[in-house]
This record gives C-alpha cells, structure tokens and sequence, in this order.
C-alpha cells in the first residue's frame, strides 16, 4: 500500500510543481523582452558547482549542510520519480532512496541547529519553518526506502501517516514555488544561473561590473515600475534564498541608512506579484517599519514599492553583488531605478542635480574651470599632450586636480614618475569628467556624452598608457568606455608603481613608515577593478608591513564616497567614513593608507582623533626623499 500511495504524492507533487511553476513564469512575462542564450540552461551543473564555489564556501559550515539538503533532495525526488513514479519498485533504489533520506535529514537538521542563533541577517518566518518541513520530508523518504526495501509491511494508518509527512515536506517545494514561499529559490535560483542577466560573469570576464548602456528612447529610458525590469531581471529576484549576506556586507545598512539590499530586492518579488511587503520576515530598511510598501507590475516603484532615499542611500560598491550566494545584481537594479528618477522624472536629492547641472554646464563635477585642473603642476615642468602630439604615458588626474588635498598625492605621483624617467604628459584643459558621477546618479544621457567627448579627445592624441590614481577613471575607462567606442590600454597608479618597483626603476632611500600602516581598499578599485595586490606590493616594496582590517580586498568596506552619496547626502545613524575610521583604529595602525581621492576625502573628514591619511603614492614620493 506504501509504495501506491508514495506514488500518488508524487504526482500530485508533479502537478503543483507544474502549476506553481506556470504561475511563476506568467509573472516573469509581464517584464520586458530580453535576449537570452538558451545554452546557458546546459551550464546550470557548472555554474551552481563551480562557478559558485568560492562564494558559497566563504561559510563551510552552510555550505555543507546545503550539500546534505540540496543534493539529498534532488536524489531523493530523483528516486522517487523513477522507482514511485514511474512503478519500477526496485529494491535497490529502495536502498539508494534510504541513504539520500539520511544525508537530507543530516543537512536538514544542520541548518535547524544553525538557526537556534541564527545571526540577524537571516530572515525568519517561513524560513524558521524550512529546515523542519525539509526534515520531515526526509525522515519520510528514508522510511519509505528502509521499509520497501525491507519488506516491512505496514498497518494502513501508518503508511497513510508516512505518505502524509512525505506530503508536507513535497509541498514545501511543489506549492512554494508558485505561492511564494521559500523553496521558490530552488528552482528560480538554477534558472537565475543558466539565464543570468550577466551571462560574462560564468565566462571570462566573470568579474565583469560595467553598466549597461541605455538606447535613451522613450521605451528605454531606465526603470520605473517593476514590468520595465527584463523578464530575466524579474526571474532573478526570486533567485533570492534571503540569507542576509548582501545585508551584513551593506556599508549604508550599518550606517542606519534606510537602505537594505536584502528588503529592496523582496519588494520588488513583491511589485512584481501585486503584494504588500506585510509578509517579509527579515531586517526592514533602517527607520521604516514592515507594511508601508507594496505594489504591482504596472505601478510606480518610487515612494509606494521603495522609497527614494533608499534607492539614493546607495554607494554603488557592490559589496552586495560580491557576498551574494546567487549572484543577484542589485547595483545594476538600483541604477536602472535611479535612471528613470533622473531621466524622466528629474529629481535627484540635496546637490544631487546641482552636481549634474555643473556637469553639463563645465564638464566638470565642482564647476570648475577646465583651465584650473592642472594649475597644481604649473613648476612641475610636465608637457600637455596636444593634438597630434605623443607621449608613453598619458596621467588623467580626475577630479582631484582641484581638490588643494589631494594636489599634494598628484604630485607626489608626477614627481616619482619623473624619478623613473617615464615620458608622462597630461591633458591640460582637454581633460573633461570622465562622466563616472553622472552615470551612477542616473544620469545615463550625460555619461553618454561626456564618454565619447572624452574618447574622441583621447583618439586625437597618441599614447601608449593611460595612467590614473582616480579608480573611478580607471574602471570607466578599461571597464565601460569599450561599449562606447573607446578602448585603451588603462592602469591606475598603484599598478604602475609597484611594476616600476618590481623592475628596479625606483629605489627606495628613506626607510618606510616606522608607524604600523593599514590599508583601504577602494571599491572601485577592490571590487570594480580587482585590483587589490599592486597597492600593497609597493607598501612591501618600501618596506612597510600592512596590518589589515577585518574586512579588506575584495570584501573591503566602503568610505561612502561612491555613486554620488556624498552629494544625495541621505542621513541616517552614523557616516559611512566614520566607520570605516573605526576599523582602521582597531587594527592600531597610526595611518591608513589610501589608493583614491574620494577615499581620501571622506576619510579625512571624520572628526577626531584618527589615523593620518596617506596615499600610496605619497608614502613611495617619501621613501624616495621625491615628497
């Protein structure tokens, strides 16, 4: 009687699979049309197994109790298909059907004992209730299997009892996909990977974090209800399994900023599913209580699903992007809201649109006079690259060039250069913004056309390097110029340094700091650019020990100088700086070393006692007795 009625469930399991499936695919479909490789679906194996290693084996534990859970589910419903669906009853598979039970049931109560002090970050509700409905699931597969293999023989009511629990645990999956529930990640997840919005990050360009371009028509002009989301992008939110790890990794969630990645991508589930967010069961946005957000597909985002300021608390530092277990681009959605703000509704907070204003007017962030970007090398003896004129490297300095703080790493860095004996050369006036700033307030029509003003500057010269110590040059040159018609060969300064250090050209004289020196990781340097080796390679090289952070490299944190922040400039607890400031101070390191003038601006301007500031270019120009 056992093995009919295990049958019977699992058609029935089947058939609510199907149908929560179908409902989940209807709701996909109200986003817009996107091109997808349909051969990514034959990569699923790969990308769940290998292409995820490193970021799901950050947490050992997790990670294996998931193997127990998810790899003994899918053998187990593996098993049942072909011995109970499909009426085979054989008893090896029996035998098999026992051993995936066991190994669910192990992973299962992994994650129940987990969750006895479960870290803030994890949602609770339903998935407080997870480990025990896939536990029970478990117990009933391995019963069924010991007992058919066995022969055991079984009064009704009890095989009615284990067909029952083997139900409940089924349902978890089969109805949770279509009601929402938390095994829709199960499904959402595997095809989230083979139907990624960013197929590049399963290839070579795995890091790949360019923006992609809008066509800036009126169909195209960001995203303004949730039915403008592709319908991959859509898929992809359901991806989510609601861990937190975007959360934890949040520098504008520590700062009490009313930004959670973790909440923002469960409000847009819950637009696309015409839902309130009174059912969300993890950390809401700092200073906003559950229930006040809801939508639907064709209604606006701004201020009913997500309010404004959490889409304008955003740094832009991927830090999200990195801790994902899912690989969810929620830079990329943030973005593509706060275009549709700037494009069609023009409206960007506090100085927000007076920056952008001084961006189309000047072609510089501050307002500035162009003329006024180099007046800092004036004795310096470095000759402006004309029209027609040649150099090996050509120095782009940014924005920097009028901040009278930073004036003192860039010349720190032209005076080491010239210590090696590089042909450098600057832009002079030529140099506009590169138009970063613009394109992560929204502003997609001014990056547009500050990229390929600066691009055809840089094609009416020749040169074989382009340097910057600026990485938000560094990344929108090497990283998104290409699909606007530039492609150069870009380093930032810290590369160089440490390559003209490693080949002898700089000898280092002066004994580096004695004082303990930890370093910052910029993130568009860090996370953007993967550059984390060469800034430290050249405090080595100068003989300077690195005592660092607990969250360094490519998990750095933020200073909370990206994507715009400091002209939005949304308040919340505490500053972003200043709690970077407070890393560094644990580590006892009387400076903090620098690779970025937004970095080191925000970081000079925390109050108080604090580390001193110094770029990495500004420790070598000492070490050389250049400064």
């Amino acid at each position: 009687m056992l093995p009919q009625l295990v049958s019977a469930v699992f058609w029935l399991a089947v058939l609510a699979l199907a149908w929560g499936m179908g409902r989940r695919a209807l709701i996909w479909k109200t986003g817009r049309q996107a091109s997808v490789d349909l051969r990514g679906l034959l990569q699923i194996p790969k990308r769940y197994f290998v292409d995820l290693h490193d970021v799901v084996a950050r947490e050992p534990f997790v990670a294996r109790a998931h193997v127990g859970v998810a790899g003994g589910a899918i053998l187990a419903l593996a098993l049942v298909a072909l011995n109970y669906g499909l009426g085979l009853y054989l008893r090896v598979l029996d035998a098999a059907l026992l051993l995936a039970g066991l190994m669910m049931l192990a992973g299962a109560g992994a994650m129940a004992w987990r969750r006895r002090n479960a870290p803030q970050r994890l949602s609770k509700g339903p998935w407080n209730r997870l480990p025990y409905s896939l536990a029970l699931f478990a117990a009933a597969a391995a019963f069924v299997g010991a007992l058919a293999f066995t022969g055991t023989a079984l009064a009704p009511w009890l095989a009615g009892l284990i067909s029952l629990a083997f139900a409940a645990g089924a349902a978890e999956l089969a109805l949770g996909i279509g009601l929402g529930g938390p095994m829709k990640h199960a499904v959402a997840g595997l095809l989230h990977l083979g139907l990624h919005p960013r197929p590049e990050r399963f290839g070579d360009k795995r890091f790949a974090t360019a923006l992609k371009p809008l066509r800036l028509s009126a169909d195209d002009m960001g995203v303004g209800k949730p039915a403008d989301f592709a319908w991959n992008k859509l898929l992809s939110f359901d991806a989510c399994v609601q861990c937190g790890k975007c959360e934890a990794a949040c520098p504008a969630f520590a700062a009490g900023q009313p930004l959670n990645p973790k909440k923002l991508i469960q409000d847009l589930v819950v637009g696309m599913s015409a839902r309130t967010d009174a059912g969300y069961a993890g950390s809401p946005y700092p200073g906003q209580p559950i229930g006040q957000h809801g939508g639907a597909p064709g209604l606006p985002i701004v201020n009913g699903l997500i309010n404004s300021e959490t889409l304008w608390s955003c740094t832009t530092c991927r830090a999200c992007v990195q801790e994902c277990p899912m690989l969810i681009e929620h830079v990329d959605a943030i973005v593509d809201m706060r275009r549709h703000m700037t494009l069609v509704d023009g409206v960007v907070p506090n100085k927000g649109m007076e920056v952008l204003e001084q961006l189309r007017d000047t072609d510089t962030a501050g307002g500035f006079p162009l003329t006024a970007r180099h007046h800092w090398a004036a004795d310096l003896n470095v000759p402006v690259l004309d029209v027609g004129g040649r150099t090996d490297w050509l120095v782009l300095v940014g924005e920097g060039g009028f901040d009278m703080r930073y004036q003192r790493t860039l010349r720190a860095f032209i005076k080491t250069l010239q210590k090696a004996g590089l042909q450098i050369a600057l832009l002079g006036a030529a140099e506009t913004d590169c138009g970063d700033l613009a394109r992560r307030l929204g502003d997609e029509h001014g990056f547009q056309r500050l990229s390929r003003q600066l691009i055809a500057t840089l094609k009416a010269r020749s040169f074989q390097h382009i340097v910057t110590p600026d990485p938000h040059i560094f990344h929108s040159l090497k990283n998104e110029y290409p699909a606007m018609g530039g492609d150069f060969d870009v380093w930032h300064h810290t590369q160089l340094l440490a390559q003209l250090l490693a080949e002898g050209e700089l000898q280092p004289t002066r004994a580096g700091s004695v004082e303990a020196v930890t370093y910052h990781d910029p993130c568009y340097l860090g996370r953007y650019g993967r550059e984390v080796d060469a800034p430290r390679a050249v405090l080595k090289g100068i003989g300077i020990k690195v005592v660092e952070m607990e969250r360094n490299r490519e998990r750095g944190r933020c200073c909370g100088g990206g994507g715009g922040a400091p002209f939005t400039d949304i308040p919340g607890a505490t500053r972003i700086p200043d709690i970077r400031i407070a890393d560094a101070k644990l580590t006892g390191a009387g400076v903090v070393a620098v690779a970025c003038p937004n970095c080191t601006a925000m970081l000079e301007g925390v109050v108080g006692p604090r580390p001193e500031v110094l770029d990495v270019a500004e420790l070598l120009a000492h070490a050389l007795e250049v400064a």
